[in-house]
């Protein structure tokens, strides 16, 4: 069977996120304000599974071995046939 994927990786709290300070300061320079911001990234996997277990635990091993580092990052899995 096949399934979609969607894995959103982001910080972890109280990580540094340099990128999103720059960002954060351009738009208050564009005179846009921001109470926080925050950069994410997403990945749009499809995959061959035999069931959704096995989709999310395949997609699970992607971002433990490449997508993701578990020491900094928090990453969220949904899974549609």
């Amino acid at each position: 069977m096949q399934y979609h994927a969607e894995v959103t990786i982001g910080l972890k709290s109280g990580m540094l996120d340099p990128e999103a300070s720059t960002i954060k300061r351009a738009l208050e320079h564009l005179s846009f304000t921001t109470n926080s911001l925050q950069m994410q990234k997403r990945f749009i996997i499809d995959l061959d599974a035999p069931s959704i277990d096995e989709a999310r635990a395949r997609v699970n091993d992607m971002c433990m071995r490449l997508l993701a580092n578990p020491v900094i990052h928090n990453y969220d899995i949904v899974i549609e046939e």
